[in-house]
């Protein structure tokens, strides 16, 4: 039997290294690469073509988020595993809804972990404890699980200018680390101002946290 393939995409080298140690125990699992980043996350996905990709949902250049669409885009049967520090009900919709089978507190134990991923590559889907009670109790208010919450839609662009701006980068910055014009990055700062009805930096940066894009660490200079 074909052991079950695994990507690593986690920022924090001492956090990728647990898990890659953790999985190395497990006969039926293998890491076949590790990304510390969501843009390396994508390029190795579809170099590698894991079974399933152990995806934290905010890295810097390109969140978890954002990561899990391109990936799915191109490599559909490819099951994904968002992992969070926060439980953040906003955070497990946003995640299911870009595609993944499941959503993991990085306080799980391994063998929940080794479990999960078990689950996700057998087709079902699977939840920390503490999430799969948020998801039964919004089920039990009448809900169907997940709430539509944020119909707001941002294009795989926006979200990209979107992490760039809450992480505190100009817009030379932006245009530079992106490849486009800066008027073009102007241009979607706009659009993403206009659609969110938001209209500061700061005001970007709050809806970038509370949308699990980024973690309230990375910009301290909110005001």
């Amino acid at each position: 039997m074909k052991p079950i393939t695994i990507l690593l995409a986690e920022d924090h080298t001492i956090v990728r290294e647990g898990f890659r140690k953790m999985l190395e125990l497990e006969p039926d699992l293998h890491v076949v690469g590790e990304a510390p980043n969501g843009r390396e996350a994508i390029a190795l996905a579809v170099k590698l073509r894991p079974n399933v990709v152990l995806m934290d949902i905010a890295m810097p250049l390109l969140n978890g988020l954002e990561a899990t669409r391109q990936v799915l885009k191109v490599l559909p049967t490819t099951k994904v595993l968002m992992l969070s520090a926060h439980s953040d009900f906003a955070y497990v919709q946003n995640a299911t809804e870009a595609g993944a089978r499941g959503f993991l507190l990085k306080q799980t134990s391994a063998h929940e972990v080794c479990r999960a991923i078990r689950e996700v590559q057998a087709g079902r889907t699977f939840f920390s404890p503490t999430v799969a009670k948020q998801i039964d109790h919004q089920k039990t208010q009448g809900r169907d699980g997940l709430i539509k919450a944020q119909a707001i839609q941002l294009t795989s662009r926006e979200m990209e200018v979107l992490q760039l701006i809450a992480e505190g980068k100009a817009n030379k910055e932006t245009a530079s680390e992106l490849g486009i014009a800066i008027k073009t990055v102007e241009k979607h700062r706009e659009h993403l101002m206009q659609k969110l009805n938001i209209h500061d930096t700061a005001g970007l940066t709050r809806y970038a946290i509370s949308a699990g894009i980024i973690e309230s660490s990375v910009q301290l200079t909110i005001v």
